[in-house]
């Protein structure tokens, strides 16, 4: 059996460590495998085509209980928790990005979680970034070996003739020496120790997507995974402390953007008023931190529901503005809005307000912004009002917004309400609560009670337990009768809310505790695994 202890996840990337016969390894890795499995030396009926029907393969396949266990698409799962797997020809699915996926994920669900996952000869500098965002953690160095005798020169950036030893491109022992085999092994391990890094930050998706660039077949392999919303959406953490860094085409399909989307069209409840302002974002976030927000909201006063338009994430309502991603993007500003992004953006806010209808709708908007509000409004028949066609900050054109509001009531100003109904899906009542600090360190209290704070790191909020009897349902770990002296261990889960994704805040429920804390992992994966942190534990208290 080995130990598996993942540290970090982001997607299907990990990273942690392992022991084996008393020795410990940081994953993600690339090693002489054959020392650590010396059962690979003898290992027969695994070199079987991934195409390879059922019949073929349970007639070629050799069953035994070595280290590592094979597995195939074709087969039932021969793994349990704890066993190293390894999926043999993976680098004969590189080229045909359909079937890396369809194969990738009918592999994921039949699996364990709480594995080790090695692919044998396929690593490369060029794709070992895609291969670690799939999800595999060992690799060799039979790949880059193989590479080296050919006489070809490896860079992430790809693979060149020999001569290019000589070009002071790189400065490694192996160029020095003039040795290609230690260059070649030597830049893999530094990729994999920079992949390490980029997990670690909680950022691995913004290396993939700079790297594949540079290999169409990973651009196509990434597409293909973002089009599998359902199955990436339960492995990506809910909330991050870091920037998401929105810079590529593919960037707007990621499960976050996506994810946030779906939850302000079908979770979030608005403000009770039927007037809604239409603004543009801001570089800095939250919004509200900003110069032009700032000028807005004193134009507006509290006359009008206000909801940014944002590319990548549509229509951001001002209450959920710190919630991750909105509080946490960067996106190149040019002002220009290609179609794609356009149609994606539009359709967001046509649903948004298809589900929720206002009386007025003003447009306080230019510019791309101006564009795809216009084509949603086409699409649900809305009317627009435009308070501004161009320079929303000017004086001119806030004038106008002011005067455009005469008259209208003012609404509350009712963050909670909202961050609890897109975070956890409820509608709760509000009165009576007063809010306490600065924002957005900012922490909600009743009658000297508090019941919420908000994260400032991810802009989540963290209920106290007082907080969690407003929330009736929903994102529950029940645990078996003990009394935790930590975080929740797996085996300890009896049984846990299917909503539960990495990051949410989740209450513990014990037959003489209760706790809070952070999920370290998906309901999926508590309910798959028999190892491994499920929840970090922030208080408990005794019944």
């Amino acid at each position: 059996m080995i130990q598996i202890d993942i540290r970090k996840r982001d997607g299907l990337a990990r990273s942690g460590t392992f022991v084996i016969n008393k020795v410990s390894i940081r994953t993600p890795a690339v090693l002489d495998t054959v020392d650590l499995f010396p059962s690979l030396k003898t290992k027969n009926g695994t070199n079987i085509p991934l195409a390879a029907g059922s019949e073929f393969t349970k007639s070629y396949y050799v069953k035994n209980n070595h280290q590592p266990i094979t597995i195939h698409p074709a087969l039932e799962n021969p793994a349990l928790s704890g066993d190293c797997v390894m999926v043999d020809n993976w680098h004969t699915v590189l080229y045909n990005p359909r079937n890396y996926v369809m194969w990738l994920i009918d592999l994921k669900e039949k699996t364990p979680p709480d594995t080790l996952w090695y692919v044998p000869a396929t690593a490369l500098p060029s794709n070992v970034h895609i291969l670690c965002y799939s999800g595999f953690d060992i690799f060799d160095f039979r790949a880059v070996d193989l590479k080296s005798a050919q006489g070809i020169f490896c860079l992430p950036e790809g693979e060149f003739p020999k001569e290019y030893l000589k070009l002071g491109l790189c400065t490694c022992d192996g160029c020095r020496n003039e040795n290609l085999k230690q260059h070649n092994r030597i830049e893999l391990q530094c990729e994999i120790e920079l992949i390490n890094r980029f997990i670690e930050a909680g950022q691995l998706r913004e290396l993939v997507e700079s790297r594949s660039r540079m290999h169409a077949q990973h651009v196509a392999i990434l597409r293909h995974l973002d089009n599998q919303y359902n199955f990436m959406e339960k492995r990506v953490p809910v909330s991050r402390s870091c920037v998401m860094q929105v810079n590529s085409g593919e960037s707007i399909n990621r499960v976050e953007i996506r994810r946030f989307a779906e939850r302000v069209v079908t979770r979030y409840i608005p403000p009770k008023t039927d007037v809604a302002v239409l603004l543009p974002c801001s570089a800095k976030k939250p919004y509200s931190l900003s110069k032009s927000h700032r000028k807005f909201q004193t134009a507006i006063a509290n006359r009008a529901h206000e909801l940014i338009i944002s590319s990548p994430l549509g229509i951001v309502p001002r209450e959920v503005e710190t919630i991750y991603p909105a509080g946490h993007y960067d996106v190149p500003v040019t002002g220009y809005w290609d179609a794609e992004e356009c149609s994606l953006i539009a359709d967001i806010i046509a649903r948004y307000f298809i589900r929720n209808r206002y009386r007025r709708i003003i447009a306080h908007l230019d510019g791309g912004a101006l564009k795809v509000v216009e084509i949603a409004a086409e699409k649900c028949n809305l009317t627009l009002e435009y308070s501004c066609k161009e320079n929303p900050t000017s004086n001119a054109s806030l004038n106008k917004l002011d005067q455009a509001l005469d008259g209208e009531r003012r609404i509350k100003d009712d963050r909670l309400h909202g961050m609890c109904s897109y975070q956890f899906g409820i509608d709760i009542n509000t009165k009576g609560f007063t809010l306490r600090g600065r924002f957005p360190e900012i922490y909600y209290s009743k009658e000297n009670l508090q019941y919420f704070s908000i994260n400032t790191a991810t802009g989540m909020l963290r209920p106290t337990f007082d907080g969690w009897k407003l929330i009736p349902k929903g994102y529950r770990v029940l645990i078996d009768d003990f009394t935790p002296e930590g975080d929740i261990l797996v085996p300890g889960i009896i049984k846990a809310d299917p909503e539960i994704r990495e990051g949410d805040e989740v209450l513990i429920i014990g037959l003489k505790i209760e706790a809070t804390g952070k999920a370290a992992m998906s309901e999926d994966e508590m309910m798959r695994s028999k190892r491994g942190v499920a929840v970090r534990v922030r208080k408990i208290k005794k019944l």
